[in-house]
Formats: structure tokens, sequence, C-alpha cells
């Protein structure tokens, strides 16, 4: 088996119920989805980065790991593009001692099951309409997807928590719809945090529509948080 990587670093996690936390990042090559404000646009290719054999991804992961290090990101890109790769090095992992993190968009369940039984954190994102992840017409496969794998994760007892992408094209209107689906998946005692993470450098929302959507939220789950990136305000990777 073989593994396409983008870039293997550590840094301060910036996003998410796990922010400020030492990382190491595995970004794995690869996503064909078109959300308009990613940041990380150089690793989509799926031909990106590096080929590298499941020991010799191994072997790379043990030479970057740095002492104290809090856990171990698998990301993208999309890493449920290469599941069955994410799967055994997730698993190598944990044969360390070190818990794994996913970070995905979720987008197909059956690839988000096969990995997670080496998966200790599992961040689970919900695209909003607006963000051109997919077109109108696959929005709803999409959703039921993310759904089916929060009700997974759950199921299984990881550390999960939901994030959103928001931005200032986001529907106030759309994104309740949403969160009453999301809501009518998972009790909310099941999941371990809700951010609402506002899109930077590009069609930024206010501060008056971030507060709207904290007030949907709230009544499903009160301890819901905005959250920005972190990493991009302290200059870190």
């Amino acid at each position: 088996m073989k593994v396409r990587l983008f870039e293997i670093f550590t840094s301060v996690e910036g996003e998410g119920i796990l922010f400020g936390t030492k990382t190491l990042f595995v970004r794995l090559a690869g996503c064909p989805f078109t959300c308009f404000y990613c940041d990380t646009k150089e690793s989509l290719p799926l031909d990106s980065g590096e080929e590298y054999s499941i020991e010799e991804a191994c072997k790379l992961i043990a030479t970057h790991l740095r002492d104290k290090t809090f856990k171990v990101n698998f990301t993208g890109g999309d890493p449920l593009i290469q599941h069955n790769a994410v799967a055994q090095l997730a698993k190598y992992v944990q044969s360390r001692k070190i818990p794994t993190y996913l970070e995905s968009s979720c987008f197909d369940s059956d690839r988000f099951n096969h990995v997670l039984p080496f998966i200790d954190i599992a961040k689970i994102e919900f695209k909003t309409r607006d963000s051109d992840f997919v077109d109108s017409k696959h929005y709803g496969q999409l959703i039921e997807n993310a759904t089916r794998c929060l009700a997974s994760s759950v199921s299984a007892k990881k550390t999960t928590y939901i994030k959103i992408v928001v931005s200032s094209k986001t529907k106030l209107k759309d994104f309740e719809s949403l969160i009453d689906k999301i809501f009518n998946t998972v009790a909310k005692e099941e999941i371990d945090g809700f951010v609402i993470q506002p899109t930077f450098g590009v069609a930024e929302p206010s501060l008056e529509l971030l507060l709207e959507m904290y007030d949907v939220v709230y009544p499903y789950y009160m301890d819901v948080k905005v959250v920005p990136q972190l990493h991009k305000l302290i200059g870190a990777p």
C-alpha cells in the first residue's frame, strides 16, 4: 500500500476544542472538492506531495515526532480520500500511545467507519450550503454522510466535536436548518464540543452574524464557542 503525503510538521493546533495543543500534523494530498475559503489549495491535487510506502510514512512520522506532542492530526486535503492508508498510519500512531485526531469533511460515511477504530478524536465538520464544497444537487447527500459519521463517532465513544465554518455568505435560515438536523441526530450529552469558525481573509462574517449563529446553537448546546483560527493569528503553519 502507498500513501501520498503533502507535508509533516509540528505546530500549535489552531482550530477546534483542542486549539493551543502541541500537534504533529500529517497532511495527506488530495481533495476533489471546492470550498471557496480553502487555505491549503496547494495540497488539493491528487498528485501533489510525495508518494511513500506505509512503512516509509510511519518512519517519517517517528522522525518528526517531538517530545510531549499531545496528538497526531491527520489532515489534508481530505484524509478520507486515502482512507486505507490513514487507517494504517493511525494504527501505528496509536501503538506509540499518542492520541490520533481526524480532520475531515466526513463526505463518505463508509470511509469514515473504516478509519474510525484507529481514531481517538473526531472532528465532524458540517459544510454550509454556501461553502461551494459541492453543488446544490449533491449537498443533501453530503450532509447525510456527515450525520452518519457523527452518529458512528458518538456510538463508538470517541471524543467527538462538531465544527462549522461560516462566512458572510452563510444564510441564517440555512444555518438554522443544519443545526436542527444535527441535533435530531445526536443528543447534546453525546458530543464534546461545538465550534463555529469564522472564515479568515475572505468573506469574513460580521460579529453580529456570528452572535446570531451562536444564539441558534445555544438552545441545543450551551457550550457552543466561536473560535477563529489561532495559528493564523500567531503566524504558525
